[in-house]
Protein backbone atom coordinates (compact mmCIF):
# COMPACT_ATOMS: atom_id res chain seq x y z
CA UNK A 1 0.00 0.00 0.00
CA UNK A 2 1.33 3.83 -0.62
CA UNK A 3 2.28 5.51 2.22
CA UNK A 4 3.26 9.06 2.70
CA UNK A 5 6.62 9.47 3.11
CA UNK A 6 7.85 6.55 0.80
CA UNK A 7 8.28 5.64 -2.74
CA UNK A 8 5.48 5.57 -4.75
CA UNK A 9 5.25 2.22 -6.14
CA UNK A 10 6.25 2.15 -9.75
CA UNK A 11 4.03 1.73 -12.42
CA UNK A 12 4.02 1.51 -16.28
CA UNK A 13 0.47 1.56 -17.83
CA UNK A 14 -1.19 2.79 -21.43
CA UNK A 15 -2.72 6.01 -22.02
CA UNK A 16 -6.10 6.82 -23.87
CA UNK A 17 -3.66 7.26 -26.87
CA UNK A 18 -1.83 3.90 -26.74
CA UNK A 19 1.25 5.83 -24.93
CA UNK A 20 2.75 4.10 -22.40
CA UNK A 21 3.43 6.13 -19.16
CA UNK A 22 5.75 5.12 -16.20
CA UNK A 23 6.12 6.97 -12.96
CA UNK A 24 9.96 6.58 -13.47
CA UNK A 25 9.74 8.97 -16.33
CA UNK A 26 8.63 11.97 -14.08
CA UNK A 27 11.57 11.21 -11.38
CA UNK A 28 13.13 14.72 -11.02
CA UNK A 29 10.97 16.74 -13.90
CA UNK A 30 7.92 17.13 -12.57
CA UNK A 31 5.57 16.48 -9.52
CA UNK A 32 2.74 13.92 -9.95
CA UNK A 33 -0.96 14.26 -9.26
CA UNK A 34 -1.84 10.92 -9.51
CA UNK A 35 -5.69 10.61 -9.20
CA UNK A 36 -7.64 6.60 -9.19
CA UNK A 37 -11.17 7.42 -10.17
CA UNK A 38 -14.11 4.62 -10.57
CA UNK A 39 -15.11 4.60 -14.42
CA UNK A 40 -15.47 7.48 -17.11
CA UNK A 41 -19.19 9.23 -17.99
CA UNK A 42 -20.46 8.89 -14.65
CA UNK A 43 -20.96 11.67 -12.54
CA UNK A 44 -18.95 12.38 -10.01
CA UNK A 45 -15.97 10.91 -12.55
CA UNK A 46 -17.11 13.10 -14.67
CA UNK A 47 -16.31 16.37 -12.04
CA UNK A 48 -13.37 14.98 -10.68
CA UNK A 49 -12.20 15.68 -14.47
CA UNK A 50 -13.26 18.48 -15.48
CA UNK A 51 -11.94 20.24 -12.54
CA UNK A 52 -8.59 18.76 -12.84
CA UNK A 53 -9.05 19.75 -16.14
CA UNK A 54 -9.99 23.75 -15.29
CA UNK A 55 -7.33 23.85 -12.61
CA UNK A 56 -4.93 21.96 -15.36
CA UNK A 57 -3.09 25.25 -15.87
CA UNK A 58 -2.08 26.22 -12.52
CA UNK A 59 -0.95 22.81 -11.59
CA UNK A 60 1.40 22.50 -14.99
CA UNK A 61 2.58 25.86 -13.26
CA UNK A 62 3.83 24.34 -10.45
CA UNK A 63 5.20 21.92 -12.41
CA UNK A 64 2.81 19.36 -11.46
CA UNK A 65 1.39 16.72 -14.49
CA UNK A 66 -2.15 15.04 -13.54
CA UNK A 67 -2.37 11.34 -14.71
CA UNK A 68 -5.81 9.68 -13.89
CA UNK A 69 -6.27 6.41 -13.15
CA UNK A 70 -9.39 3.42 -13.81
CA UNK A 71 -10.09 0.14 -14.93
CA UNK A 72 -11.70 1.30 -18.25
CA UNK A 73 -9.91 0.47 -22.02
CA UNK A 74 -8.20 2.75 -23.54
CA UNK A 75 -10.64 3.39 -26.08
CA UNK A 76 -13.45 4.28 -23.28
CA UNK A 77 -10.71 6.82 -21.76
CA UNK A 78 -10.44 8.20 -25.41
CA UNK A 79 -13.93 9.02 -25.35
CA UNK A 80 -13.78 10.35 -22.26
CA UNK A 81 -10.78 12.70 -22.62
CA UNK A 82 -12.49 13.67 -26.18
CA UNK A 83 -15.97 14.60 -25.01
CA UNK A 84 -14.80 16.77 -22.14
CA UNK A 85 -11.24 18.07 -23.76
CA UNK A 86 -9.02 17.03 -20.92
CA UNK A 87 -5.35 18.24 -21.13
CA UNK A 88 -4.09 15.44 -19.27
CA UNK A 89 -3.58 11.52 -19.49
CA UNK A 90 -5.76 8.53 -18.37
CA UNK A 91 -4.41 5.61 -17.80
CA UNK A 92 -5.58 2.32 -18.29
CA UNK A 93 -5.45 -0.35 -15.25
CA UNK A 94 -7.88 -2.89 -16.51
CA UNK A 95 -6.49 -5.87 -13.97
CA UNK A 96 -6.53 -3.26 -11.29
CA UNK A 97 -3.03 -4.58 -10.46
CA UNK A 98 -2.08 -0.50 -10.03
CA UNK A 99 -4.47 0.17 -7.88
CA UNK A 100 -3.81 -2.98 -5.45
CA UNK A 101 -0.38 -1.52 -5.51
CA UNK A 102 -1.72 1.72 -3.72
CA UNK A 103 -4.31 0.38 -1.83
CA UNK A 104 -7.54 1.32 -3.98
CA UNK A 105 -8.96 -1.34 -4.83
CA UNK A 106 -11.15 -2.13 -2.04
CA UNK A 107 -14.32 -3.70 -1.31
CA UNK A 108 -17.04 -1.55 -1.62
CA UNK A 109 -20.82 -1.92 -0.42
CA UNK A 110 -23.87 -0.40 -2.31
CA UNK A 111 -27.63 -0.95 -1.24
CA UNK A 112 -26.80 -4.46 0.48
CA UNK A 113 -24.24 -5.91 -2.41
CA UNK A 114 -20.45 -6.10 -1.95
CA UNK A 115 -17.93 -6.01 -4.53
CA UNK A 116 -14.17 -4.84 -5.43
CA UNK A 117 -14.07 -1.49 -6.79
CA UNK A 118 -12.25 1.60 -7.16
CA UNK A 119 -11.43 3.92 -4.20
CA UNK A 120 -11.41 7.54 -5.27
CA UNK A 121 -8.51 8.50 -4.26
CA UNK A 122 -5.57 10.66 -5.49
CA UNK A 123 -2.23 10.78 -4.60
CA UNK A 124 0.52 13.91 -4.75
CA UNK A 125 4.65 12.59 -5.80
CA UNK A 126 7.33 14.44 -5.10
CA UNK A 127 10.52 14.85 -7.57
CA UNK A 128 12.22 12.18 -5.98
CA UNK A 129 9.03 9.48 -5.90
CA UNK A 130 8.35 9.42 -2.69
CA UNK A 131 4.47 9.81 -2.00
CA UNK A 132 4.10 13.40 -0.38
CA UNK A 133 0.23 13.61 0.16
CA UNK A 134 -2.72 11.38 0.09
CA UNK A 135 -6.91 11.81 0.00
CA UNK A 136 -8.91 8.80 0.37
CA UNK A 137 -12.16 8.09 0.05
CA UNK A 138 -12.39 11.33 -1.89
CA UNK A 139 -15.42 13.26 -1.76
CA UNK A 140 -15.40 15.37 -5.04
CA UNK A 141 -16.81 18.72 -4.38
CA UNK A 142 -13.28 20.83 -3.33
CA UNK A 143 -11.16 18.11 -3.53
CA UNK A 144 -9.18 20.01 -6.33
CA UNK A 145 -8.72 23.02 -5.00
CA UNK A 146 -7.44 21.42 -1.84
CA UNK A 147 -5.33 19.14 -4.16
CA UNK A 148 -3.73 22.70 -5.76
CA UNK A 149 -3.52 23.90 -2.36
CA UNK A 150 -1.34 21.34 -1.55
CA UNK A 151 0.66 21.20 -4.27
CA UNK A 152 1.45 25.23 -3.47
CA UNK A 153 2.22 24.60 0.10
CA UNK A 154 4.72 21.64 -0.61
CA UNK A 155 5.44 20.30 -3.46
CA UNK A 156 8.06 23.67 -4.86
Amino acid sequence: MAVVGEKAPEFSLVSQSGETVLLADFKGKKNVILYFYPKDMTPGCTTEACDFRDHYESFASLDAVILGVSTDPKEKHQTFVDKYDLPFSLLVDEDHAVADKYGVWILKKNFGKEYMGMDRSTFAIDKEGKIAGEWRSVKVKGHVEETLQFVKDNLN
